[in-house]
Formats: C-alpha cells, structure tokens, sequence
C-alpha cells in the first residue's frame, strides 16, 4: 500500500460490480429495478441514489451495502 486513499464514486462501485457480475449492461440493471434505461443512465452521470437505490442495487447484484461514518480523529466507525 503507498499510503493514498482511492475514493471512488457510487457510479464507478456499480460499474465495477456489472462487470463482477456477469457483465451486465446498465440498461439491464435498469429494467431489474423497474426502471427505465435512461432514467438510470441519468442517475449513473450524476452519480445521484438515494440510501433506498443503493439498497435494492445491492438486492438486484446480490451485495450487501455497507455505509459507516468514521471519527477522523479515532477511526472509529459508527
């Protein structure tokens, strides 16, 4: 490890695990949350979900979604 942090975005997580997955396109993801292809496409270039789109992204990916805050001075997380 060279001591950098890597933060990616929502977006770049879901498109990593597509391609994990099985390399599922967008517009499929799309269409298992009931949603339209461009609607989503839309949500991927803002990077724009809510708590609840991430919840049942994970659902359709079969992953679990961690979020935490972490104490920048203990790294404790919570």
């Amino acid at each position: 490890m060279n001591g950098y942090i890597v933060i990616m975005s929502m977006t770049q997580k879901i498109r990593i695990l597509l391609v994990k997955k099985g390399n599922m396109t967008e517009a499929e993801l799309a269409r298992r949350l009931d949603t339209t292809p461009s609607n989503f496409h839309h949500k991927m270039k803002r990077d724009n979900f809510s708590e609840e789109d991430l919840q049942r992204i994970g659902d359709v990916l079969g992953c679990d979604v961690k979020m935490v805050f972490v104490d920048r001075a203990t790294g404790e997380e919570t």
